[in-house]
């Protein structure tokens, strides 16, 4: 059972410790992990947190079950003379050392602890817990480095013999390969090695679902996001990568004020469920889970923030503990047998706990490859091209070379003694807290995993370049890509003499790119979050069921399968998708554009081209503020405001701010914020702000009007451009004609950074020029203008030139990396 036991303690152990009597500097005698189980259960069940009971066998324990049998010198000796680095010989003085722990026996006195113990744990005496046995090293779960996986685990263990059986293959597993291998890569003198045995109360989570958690960002290491991955079955899957599990972020800042800040919510393909064997329930296996319950989510949005707020307050412990920000990395199960959640174990965090603070490697490909040959979740934010090298089992390993690329199914703890020897990861499966991720970011290797086939779609032996600074998606392409470097110390970046803001789209890079210095967001194209993460015209969700073209009905039907229905699918995915933004940039201004597809962009959508009139001119036709309150769209656009309303209201993101394009009068002003009421949004309520995009002649012609409606402008200069030039900006033919620094461009900027001024309204800037041209950022600099919204690799050389400083090597510098694929690739440094 998973529920807490009624203890029958014996204060005489010698050599037993239960969980509720240790604490976190208990390490030496319980190991990392059972230190911080014992910690948790003393110090963390009384908030609620639902720790599974037991006990832990001591290091002590460990040593005089060595001492007895005489094998302690043995073993010292096999280490002493071994040639790590040789695999052949690796394997040999493993086997020969697991085999001599095997052999031994435990002493009388030990034995009857570990029973006496094991007994305790019952609720009655004529019952025999069922119970997982934890491998807890002494120099585990250290702020240096993780031990992911090195020791084993043994899962349903029930009755006296299968349980002292368990215990002496906790005490072989401390010299599996994999475990000899990374302790001497970290320097750790033998003298210093001990394992503690945790005995824990089994959670029955075959019979629901389990997973991992980060409390920060796993990719950029952005401290105020908590990602939970979740699948069906036990949660070996998961950790080994042999499923591509759900993944939810939820956002800290907000959880803390009492919202319901789920940001992120995918659903994976879980193909795979680990469940006991029926035969012999020691055993495991795995069994097929049907597409009906793939395509559902594997926990509740109840359950994600039951999970989220017991991380929280497992971070904020730790972090009081040590005196300084702890990220925590924790397991977790659900019973399937009483429906409750419990924490198995948590340990720090220790890739970006090492790195330094305040340098930033920002890594950028040189031009648009096009030839992709696999892509899945990225794993970091590096770039690195190698020989591709798949490796389909364990045997195999050795024809890995180093600076290689890895292509496999999976990796799991036994490839580790080699995973130094690549320049990138590849993997068929897995999600971001799988073994292959863990290890690639401990070790800053680029990696992409989940990608479904790349052992068949990669040609073994040809030249690839691995690319994870594109967002959430991570990118395989053939061939060798440049890509560039550029290092930042941001504790010596000057500051601007203007606000510099971003221009955001993809929400998946929004986390990396909040770490470059910034005032917050200028503009997020929320058209780019509908046509990557939606997909389907608006309008064919709204009226699904009159939908005439049958394989756009299908494919709809497809996409919003783990939703409640079509609405509802869009407004989740438009608002985590929104929402990412605005939790990344949190609590600096984050400025949220209203769609503004053309017709003929919005009839590419799927189900669009029965909602979408032919026009002639789509620039100029329904686009903008006239599509939101036309009968068309009305419906449509009800749903975008639900999302924006989701985000501040639910996720309780209030840094969100509201902007109007390509509106053409006050009238038509007034008619959008009329709908945007009736849909909740208020301006001036709930410290809603509405901006207008300056963008029309008339813009600058009726500021003042338009100051009476709005709370600010931004100006939008390839519009502006395009409309006062006469120059339709999408034509080749006219290209050399369209430039935002004519005099005619310039002088109508002006004037409207003169009217907002003179109005007492905030005036930014986000279009394209500043971003092309740094010397238009110093002229808008010099009219007094509010903020300058970038693009994300214009921000640092806008501000160079707004600084007018030299940013030399301790500043910034960058290099165009000409795809090397040895060890000593840039790419790996």
């Amino acid at each position: 059972m998973a529920t807490k036991s009624k203890f029958i303690k014996n204060q005489n152990f010698k050599w037993i410790r239960y969980f509720d009597e240790i604490e976190l500097n208990d390490v030496a005698s319980v190991g990392g992990k059972n230190a911080s189980l014992g910690e948790m259960t003393k110090q963390l069940s009384p908030l609620g947190i639902r720790i599974p009971a037991g006990f832990a066998i001591t290091a002590q324990a460990y040593l005089y079950f060595l001492h007895q049998n005489k094998i302690q010198i043995s073993i010292d000796k096999i280490i002493e003379e071994l040639d790590v680095n040789k695999i052949s010989e690796l394997s040999k003085a493993g086997q020969q050392i697991r085999e001599m722990i095997l052999s031994a026996q435990l002493p009388p006195d030990l034995k009857n602890e570990i029973l006496s113990a094991y007994q305790s744990l019952n609720h009655e005496k004529s019952v025999l817990a069922n119970v997982a046995v934890r491998s807890s090293a002494t120099v585990e779960d250290l702020p240096e480095a993780s031990f992911a996986g090195q020791q084993e685990t043994f899962l349903n263990i029930s009755g006296p013999i299968e349980l002292l059986k368990a215990c002496r293959m906790c005490f072989a597993s401390l010299y599996t390969d994999r475990a000899i291998a990374y302790r001497h890569n970290l320097k750790i003198p033998q003298e210093k090695i001990a394992l503690s045995v945790g005995v824990q109360n089994m959670v029955r989570s075959d019979l629901a679902s389990s997973g991992v958690i980060f409390t920060l960002d796993t990719e950029s290491g952005f401290k105020d996001a908590i990602l939970i991955n979740s699948s069906f079955g036990l949660g070996e899957n998961v950790v080994k990568g042999l499923v591509n599990p759900d993944e939810f972020i939820v956002f800290k800042p907000t959880l803390r004020k009492g919202f319901y800040p789920i940001i992120k919510r995918q659903c994976g393909s879980k193909e795979l469920r680990l469940v006991y064997d029926s035969k012999d329930e020691q055993k495991t296996k795995n069994i097929a889970v049907p597409l009906s319950d793939r395509n559902q989510l594997s926990i509740s949005d109840d359950e994600v923030i039951e999970l989220a707020r017991w991380s929280l307050e497992i971070e904020d412990h730790y972090s009081r503990k040590n005196g300084y920000w702890t990220p925590m990395d924790i397991e977790w199960a659900k019973d399937g047998a009483n429906g409750l959640l419990f924490i198995l174990q948590a340990r720090p965090e220790t890739v970006h706990t090492k790195r330094k603070k305040n340098l930033l490697a920002s890594f950028e490909l040189k031009g648009k490859p096009q030839d992709i040959v696999a892509q899945g979740l990225s794993v970091g934010s590096r770039i690195s091209t190698g020989r591709a090298r798949i490796i389909r089992n364990i045997q195999d390993i050795d024809l890995l070379q180093k600076g290689e690329i890895l292509v496999t199914e999976k990796t799991d703890p036994d490839w580790e003694p080699v995973l130094k020897r690549a320049n990138g990861v590849v993997t068929n499966r897995g999600g971001r807290t799988c073994h292959a991720a863990i290890v690639s970011r401990e070790i800053g290797l680029p990696a992409v995993v989940g990608c479904g086939s790349a052992t068949e779609t990669i040609t073994d032996g040809d030249i690839i370049t691995v690319s994870c600074a594109q967002g959430e998606t991570g990118f395989v392409y053939r061939g060798q890509v440049p890509f560039k470097v550029t290092h930042v110390d941001l504790d010596r970046l000057p500051k601007p003499p203007v606000s510099i803001m971003m221009n955001i789209a993809n929400p998946g890079e929004a986390m990396r790119l909040s770490m470059l210095p910034n005032s917050g967001v200028g503009l997020v194209r929320q058209e780019f979050i509908i046509s990557n993460h939606i997909g389907i015209h608006p309008m064919a969700l709204v009226r699904l069921d009159q939908l005439k073209d049958q394989e756009a009905k299908e494919e709809i039907q497809r996409h919003i399968s783990p939703f409640s229905n079509a609405r509802r699918f869009f407004i989740d995915q438009m608002a985590q998708g929104i929402g990412m933004i605005t939790a990344a940039f949190y609590p600096k201004d984050v400025i949220v554009r209203l769609s503004d597809f053309k017709s003929n962009e919005y009839a590419g959508l799927i189900g669009g081209r029965e909602f979408e009139p032919y026009e002639e001119n789509p620039m100029l036709g329904l686009r903008g503020a006239s599509r939101y309150y036309h009968p068309t769209y009305r419906e449509a656009f009800a749903l975008e405001c639900l999302a924006l309303l989701k985000v501040r209201a639910e996720m309780g993101l209030k840094n969100l701010k509201i902007m109007v394009p390509f509106c053409r009068s006050p009238e038509e002003g007034q008619k959008v914020l009329s709908e945007m009421k009736s849909n909740g949004l208020v301006r001036g309520e709930d410290s809603l702000e509405v901006y207008m995009m300056c963008e029309i002649p008339s813009n600058v012609i009726l500021a003042r009007e338009f100051s009476e409606l709005f709370d600010g402008f931004s100006i939008g200069s390839n519009d502006l451009t395009q409309l006062i030039l006469g120059v339709d900006r999408d034509s080749a033919i006219l290209a050399p004609l369209f430039d935002e620094r004519d005099p005619a461009v310039k002088a109508m900027i002006s004037q409207m950074i003169q009217a907002a001024k003179k109005c007492n309204k905030k005036i930014g800037f986000c279009g394209q020029a500043p971003s092309d041209f740094p010397e238009f950022a110093r002229w808008l600099t010099g009219l007094g203008i509010d903020s300058i919204s970038l693009n994300p690799d214009a921000v640092l050389k806008t501000i160079q030139i707004l600084t007018s400083q030299a940013m030399g090597p301790t500043i910034a510098r960058e290099s165009i990396v000409e795809a090397h694929y040895d060890q000593n690739s840039p790419a790996t440094k």
